[in-house]
């Protein structure tokens, strides 16, 4: 099972290296069939020497043939290096900019996924406990509601329900006007018990529940279903109704059925934060939160190429890493799992 593992680990993480491969090729060529370029987004409408127009043209690497361009940020990104932004401001490392945003939507993906998994746990467990009755029906309803959400528009009547209405929580940010934190790890939280800011740790709190209820909730939903539904069906093999039999508490009986039911969850749990992380661009730009979102939809309207290139290459990698730990939890999870 171990040499198994071992070997099958190797070629998975093997497997990252075409993945993000094929991706970038996509989203380079796919760049550069769209209309303009950073240059010309940076300098819009004004009337520029040709001259001028062309030495910026070879600052931004863009006077290059394709394939040129193409395999030498290729060669750059197996150094490290993700380039340099190419419009406003140009030419700082675009590296600076994922290791000062990334925390952000890390910290904030993390939030949420405890809360669709709780709220996904919760409901399905109740949903499957109570099958069949209103309870039961309710909790669907709630699956199928949750996931049907639009994140704009539910986090914007959150906002105004909970900080524009009842004043209670602020509406965008990380945290308040002349809170002044010391940043260690780039997770506010976790920065505030650190360092033992107290203050800065109520702030960064309080900015991070309406984005993270948000996104949570529409993520929970997906929970609900796969629990309630593997619950149902792990309640009523025979296994469990030997328990029952036994004499065995129903609590302890609710537990073995929820640890059996989980192992599919596991899946879930991997897929939904790798979404958590590339789809909190709505949540972020409607809580103007300081991320990764909000910088690729910044870059974006830029045309900067390296920047986005950057972005979606680290986010791959990201996510190829988060797929190769849940296969190995669900290895361990479930014995019968071989590789």
């Amino acid at each position: 099972m171990a040499r198994g593992l071992g070997q099958y680990i190797i070629i998975r993480a093997l497997m990252i290296i075409p993945t993000i491969l094929i991706l970038y090729t996509l989203v380079f060529f796919f760049l550069r069939i769209l209309p303009g370029n950073p240059v010309m987004a940076v300098v819009g409408t004004k009337n520029i020497p040709p001259e001028q127009l062309e030495h910026l043209m070879q600052m931004a690497g863009l006077d290059k043939p394709l394939y040129v361009q193409y395999f030498d940020y290729l060669k750059g990104v197996l150094h490290g290096d993700f380039g340099v932004t190419l419009a406003f401001p140009m030419g700082k490392p675009v590296w600076d900019y994922i290791a000062q945003r990334f925390p952000a939507t890390l910290e904030l993906a993390l939030w949420a996924f405890t809360v669709s998994v709780l709220l996904g746990l919760l409901t399905g467990v109740i949903g499957a406990t109570r099958k069949g009755t209103k309870t039961d029906t309710a909790m669907r309803v709630y699956s199928i509601i949750a996931y049907t959400l639009f994140i704009p528009w539910f986090g914007m009547m959150l906002q105004y329900l909970f900080g524009i209405h009842l004043h209670w929580l602020p509406t965008s940010g990380r945290l308040d006007p002349g809170v002044n934190l010391h940043t260690v790890t780039g997770l506010y939280v976790l920065d505030s018990i650190i360092t033992g800011n107290w203050d800065a740790l109520v702030s960064s709190v309080r900015h991070l529940i309406l984005p993270a209820l948000t996104l949570g909730i529409v993520l929970s939903g997906a929970y609900t279903r796969l629990v309630r539904n593997n619950m149902v069906d792990v309640l009523s093999q025979d296994f469990i109704r030997a328990y029952h039999a036994r004499g065995v508490a129903d609590r302890k009986v609710m537990w073995y059925a929820l640890k059996n039911a989980f192992i599919p969850v596991v899946t879930l749990m991997g897929l939904q934060f790798a979404i958590l992380l590339g789809g909190a661009v709505l949540t972020e730009t409607t809580f103007s939160w300081p991320g990764m979102g909000t910088f690729l939809v910044d870059r974006i309207d830029y045309r900067d190429y390296n920047a986005i290139q950057g972005a979606v290459i680290f986010f791959a990698f990201f996510v190829g890493i988060i797929s190769l730990i849940v296969d190995i939890v669900y290895a361990l999870l479930d014995p019968r799992v071989k590789y």
